[in-house]
């Protein structure tokens, strides 16, 4: 049976060249970051709740979670289940009439509705194993940025003594 670990939302992103949009869950338990690629929508979904902006008309994933607690059905949990070429794959497990029902989901919508109705968000070890990352420690940072020092040092610059002369036009 695969091993489960608890996530959370740490942050929602743009990564600026492409313009798309990445939230970021954080394992509970140490410094390990999942990033996945989502779409604006749900970007913008995530973000309202976690930042508690509630908008004037419920939006899609508020009207869901409406309906989930209409009908007496509890989120109870969501896992994402695996990664294939790229593309997250995640389930919804709901609590309905002393059942537990699956459901398949894209991990943003399931994130999306799990900020909502305060359930676990857990991601498979597998994935974690695939595509988690631990933020580089500070001295493998300066390592890497040592190389550029010393180039930088290196050259021949001449030295730069106030701002330059204005233009006469």
């Amino acid at each position: 049976m695969a091993k489960f670990v608890e996530m959370q939302v740490d942050s929602i992103r743009v990564h600026m060249p492409s313009g798309q949009h990445v939230v970021i869950l954080k394992e509970k338990e140490t410094d390990r970051y999942l990033p996945i690629w989502i779409g604006i929508y749900e970007a913008n979904a995530i973000a309202l709740k976690i930042t508690g902006i509630t908008p004037e008309r419920p939006i899609t994933h508020d009207l869901l979670a409406n309906i989930l607690q209409s009908a007496e059905m509890r989120l109870k949990k969501i896992q994402v289940t695996s990664l294939t070429n790229e593309v997250f794959f995640a389930r919804l497990f709901l609590a309905v009439n002393g059942k537990e029902v699956e459901i398949d989901s894209r991990p943003s919508d399931a994130i999306a509705l799990a900020v909502r109705m305060t359930c676990p968000i857990l991601v498979s070890q597998d994935v974690l194993d695939k595509a988690g990352v631990f933020p580089e420690k500070e001295e493998e940072q300066d390592e890497k940025l040592s190389i550029f020092k010393e180039l930088i040092n290196s050259m021949d610059l001449p030295d730069l003594e106030g701002p330059p002369p204005p233009e006469k036009s």
